[in-house]
């Protein structure tokens, strides 16, 4: 079945042929590695290959079923890894040329999880210097380009990861998230990328332990195929403070439900948040479909004003914190916008994060308070279509001019700020063939929900069906 083998197989169809024996380890990393072949000097998202110890490791899995030891959810799946993620015995480059040869000796702990659900490693997956920015690009390995339009971004900064999806190089890939990290570029390459809630999937090798902005996740071109990741690498870890107790296994459950009378808030503009036409357009076209599905949709949405204090601080002091000492060893080995970031969390007061913190908790509290009467918010999850691959970052949006980088990410960042479970799913195009996401928000540590709210849209709408036309190539 080897030389036949569709690579946009369902990471769960390709996961159930492979336990019943239809299909091998071996046979599916095969037709993986071709398919990365072809396209990815195309694309420049896996920038990292291990062919023999990804060979190595499917033989193994092979062997372990057919001595019928046993198998983990995601066996003999071949999976790529962020590049921000420590990965045992292979390059990791974080982006930056100051570890451009830098081959980890440990594993991150949702590479550690993967690993032992049964996942296979192929490679690495291209993102932006130290993951800063939502635009895919370093001077180590260049730019990701997007499959639906190879002149423009796929954004980031797990842009590798969304780009290798969409393609079909790999099922399942993995990601992070502070501003958006896993939801942009999910929507600019018509893929699914889940922001968890905070704990969800615990790090417990942060720095910052008690840091709500960054998270961990994964990406899949479909829900039910997220659902089947989130299921190997959620889960409680008692060195995390901020762990939740639930097991993995909970993802694993059906998605289907009904939503007859569900209250669903839609978006206005996030108080003055300037929004390309082409985008609000795709998405308010979709408020009939939530109704069609059985929910109440109200107008409506919380004050978000505090985010721009706590998440703007707080990730300069996040930054700061990281990357200090590394900057002063190295000061020129940063981009300016990173540079100037870490710099700014430098400066930072003990007055001025307190500060951040406490709009940090009135912004939770709000937020909480405002889905007690909403089960869902729904929103775009980009504020304007693909944009140039050779752009850093937009400076303007409607009209609207920017001073920071991350500015034209609000859609995003203030969500992230609520550290509320997200998922951006493809919602459709717009006349230029762009992809458009639609970010679905749930209540606090009600991850599920959120998915099988982006199931429903998903299988009514079949966005996700659609293959970029590189792979036509």
């Amino acid at each position: 079945m080897s030389e036949a083998l569709p690579t946009f197989l369902s990471a769960v169809e390709m996961a159930r042929l492979i336990r019943t024996k239809e299909l091998s380890a071996r046979e599916a990393l095969v037709a993986h590695l071709k398919q990365i072949e072809r396209i990815n000097p195309t694309v420049n998202a896996v920038v990292t290959l291990v062919p023999e110890m990804a060979a190595q490791a499917a033989a193994e899995a092979d062997e372990r079923q057919a001595r019928n030891e046993p198998l983990g959810p995601l066996h003999g799946l071949p999976v790529a890894h962020k590049d921000l993620m420590e990965t045992r015995g292979i390059r990791t480059t974080f982006g930056s040329p100051l570890y451009k040869d830098h081959i980890s000796t440990q594993d991150d702990p949702v590479v550690e999880r993967m690993r032992c659900a049964g996942a296979i490693i192929l490679g690495k997956t291209n993102t932006p210097e130290f993951g800063a920015g939502s635009q895919t690009f370093n001077e180590i390995f260049g730019a990701t380009r997007n499959p639906w339009d190879l002149t423009k971004t796929c954004g980031g900064s797990s842009g590798g990861a969304a780009v290798a999806l969409a393609c079909g190089m790999v099922p399942v890939a993995t990601g992070s998230d502070t501003g958006g990290s896993l939801r942009n570029p999910a929507a600019f390459c018509n893929v699914v990328g889940f922001r968890p809630s905070v704990g969800r999937v615990p790090n417990p090798d942060a720095a910052l332990a008690w840091s709500t902005l960054n998270t961990s996740g994964c990406m899949a071109r479909s829900v039910a195929d997220l659902a089947l990741v989130m299921s190997a690498i959620a889960g409680p870890d008692p060195r995390a403070p901020l762990s939740l107790p639930e097991s993995g296994e909970l993802f694993a459950r059906p998605l289907e439900r009904s939503f007859k009378g569900v209250r669903v808030a839609w978006f206005r503009d996030l108080g003055g948040v300037p929004f390309d036409s082409r985008v609000r357009t795709v998405v308010d076209a979709h408020r009939a479909m939530f109704e069609s599905l059985g929910c109440i949709v109200e107008e409506a949405e919380p004050d978000f004003a505090p985010a721009e204090i706590a998440f703007r601080i707080l990730r300069a002091w996040n930054s700061a914190t990281t990357y200090g000492e590394l900057l002063r060893a190295h000061p020129n080995g940063f981009k300016d916008t990173l540079r100037n970031e870490i710099e700014e969390g430098l400066r930072l007061t003990g007055v001025e994060i307190a500060r951040a913190e406490v709009a940090h908790g009135q912004l939770w509290r709000r937020f909480q308070g405002f889905l007690g009467n909403y089960e869902y918010f729904i929103l775009p999850t980009t504020q304007l279509p693909p944009f140039d691959v050779y752009t850093p970052y937009p400076t303007e949006i409607a009209g609207v001019r920017f001073d920071s980088y991350i500015d034209w990410m609000k859609s995003c960042w203030y969500i992230s700020a609520t550290g509320n479970p997200a998922v951006s799913v493809p919602g459709g195009f717009t006349p230029e063939g762009l992809p458009v996401g639609v970010q679905i928000v749930g209540r606090d540590r009600e991850d599920f929900s959120v998915l099988q709210l982006a199931y429903a849209f998903e299988q009514a709408t079949g966005f996700y069906k659609r293959h970029p036309p590189v792979v036509n190539y």
